[in-house]
């Protein structure tokens, strides 16, 4: 299937939608929604400075972060954007405790259910650095007339769909179904999202490592060892590889998306199992770098979409990025 550059987002999902006779639109329906919630963020954080909700809002969230006045937003947004379609059985965010379930004033009965980091790298707002959204779409699998936790903990190899917004100099939106993985920038001129980066794909091998090298002096021997494997001057094998940490996840990967490189943040002694979220950030990003031929592992150098989640909130270790770069991790790892 070719899709021509300047397609919109509207005519793309249709397109994917055909490539399944059987399909009802629900999916397709539930996207499009999803979408205009990305809409309405991106331009809330585009004029954020101009309308006072900027800053701290003075509470804290499930993992005991600080909240923003716009993570409050974001996930507010998103909850109200998709809460009442039908399309739902129910939804996860990284921003609240347990499952929010659809209220019984608005249909019930979805097929689907969607997790979401609403404001991934929510610290750098003040400063006017690249954050993002990332989300991720299940099947319903439970019997229950409700969604329940066997729902939404399902490995990354049920998914139906995961992408992010990036915001930045331009927002981006970037999906896969299980199709390939195409890239968006949205026209503020018509509020519609735009096909620019058709069938992305990873470069085999980059020259971009990214890690928070503030926290080395809690990283083991193996990290060191494969932090100093990157920065080595070897010309025959393209190093040094260029450090490169903005301290948001959606935007690090978006970029070693495009450029190639890879994204590291492995355990250390403070997070042992490691940090980032397995359901709302590693998950979502592993089945878009491997749709655009990348690779993604944890410590142990699992699969992350092949590792089982045990609860919504669960932590994990995350090597990300240009294939050959992962597997070169891994095999540092041992």
């Amino acid at each position: 299937m070719t899709t021509r550059l300047g397609t919109t987002i509207t005519k793309k999902i249709m397109e994917e939608q055909r490539q399944f006779p059987k399909a009802t639109g629900d999916f397709s329906g539930m996207l499009y929604e999803l979408v205009v919630g990305l809409k309405v963020i991106a331009y809330e954080v585009n004029k954020a400075g101009l309308m006072s909700i900027l800053g701290q809002a003075g509470s804290t969230n499930i993992q005991g972060e600080v909240q923003q006045k716009l993570d409050i937003f974001a996930n507010t947004t998103l909850i109200h954007k998709m809460d009442h379609t039908g399309y739902l059985c129910g939804m996860a965010s990284e921003e609240v405790d347990d499952i929010i379930e659809i209220p019984d004033r608005h249909p019930q009965g979805g097929k689907y259910v969607l997790l979401f980091d609403p404001l991934d790298g929510s610290s750098n707002i003040d400063v006017n650095v690249s954050i993002g959204t990332i989300f991720a779409v299940y099947r319903k699998i439970s019997d229950h007339p409700k969604c329940t936790m066997e729902d939404f903990l399902q490995p990354g190899t049920q998914l139906l769909a995961a992408g992010y917004a990036v915001y930045g100099s331009s927002t981006m939106f970037v999906y896969t179904t299980g199709l390939g993985v195409h890239g968006f920038t949205l026209d503020p001129g018509v509020g519609e999202f735009i096909l620019s980066h058709p069938n992305m794909k990873s470069p085999d091998k980059g020259g971009i490592y990214s890690i928070n090298e503030g926290n080395s002096i809690n990283w083991d021997a193996k990290t060191h060892k494969v932090v100093e494997h990157f920065k080595a001057n070897d010309k025959t094998d393209g190093r040094p590889y260029s450090g490169r940490y903005i301290g948001s996840l959606v935007a690090d990967f978006h970029r070693n998306l495009l450029k190639g490189g890879i994204f590291m943040y492995p355990p250390d002694k403070k997070s042992p199992n490691g940090k980032l979220r397995l359901m709302y950030e590693a998950i979502p990003l592993a089945f878009i770098a491997e749709q655009a031929g990348g690779m993604a592992i944890d410590a142990t150098g699992r699969r992350i979409l092949e590792i089982p989640p045990k609860e919504l909130h669960q932590r994990t270790s995350l090597y990300i990025g240009s294939r050959q770069d992962v597997e070169t991790v891994r095999k540092l790892l041992g």
